[in-house]
């Protein structure tokens, strides 16, 4: 009987590590990286093993704000949403798609659209937990770039629901 319950708890804890979700899910708070004032509240998701990222709120912004900065730009190939650019509402579509797992906490070979101007770049991002010294909170790394390593990191503050929706 004692076997059994060990089998039993060992098979339910592999269960429970097989659906575990990456670090990078969930919601996250976005930082210009000069000013450090919070700018957008995202939600990250795993689906079908591929990283998305949609904005919940912004800072300045009204929910149903239409990215104008894109007009011009995309629709791109592979982007998750069809239509005009310009017509989507900065919250509520999804700018960042398709990044690939590395490993746990790490993503890449992805794109991230700017929604102020409608460029696409490569994106990458890494989970790092908070060791009370460098991370005084766990943090994600983002990156985006133009290629050849050229481009630039943002940190970005995990949060919760309430609070990733609340920026205003």
């Amino acid at each position: 009987m004692k076997k059994l319950i060990a089998l039993f708890a060992s098979a339910l804890l592999c269960v429970g590590l097989c659906f575990a979700a990456d670090p990078v899910e969930g919601f996250w708070i976005s930082y210009d990286e000069k000013t450090s004032e919070a700018t957008a509240g995202w939600k990250i998701w795993v689906e079908n093993g591929k990283v998305f990222g949609t904005i919940l709120s912004t800072k300045g912004y009204s929910l149903d704000a239409k990215a104008d900065g894109t007009k011009g730009k995309g629709p791109y190939d592979d982007f998750p949403q069809k239509g005009t650019m310009c017509e989507m509402t900065t919250v509520g579509t999804t700018w960042i798609y398709n990044l690939s797992k590395v490993d746990e906490g790490r993503w890449s070979k992805g794109k991230i659209v700017d929604p102020s101007d409608g460029n696409r770049y490569n994106c990458k991002m890494t989970f790092h937990k908070a060791d009370g010294k460098k991370y005084k909170e766990d943090t994600l790394e983002m990156r985006g770039e133009i290629g050849l390593g050229i481009g630039r990191s943002q940190f970005w503050l995990k949060a919760t629901e309430k609070a990733a929706s609340a920026l205003r």
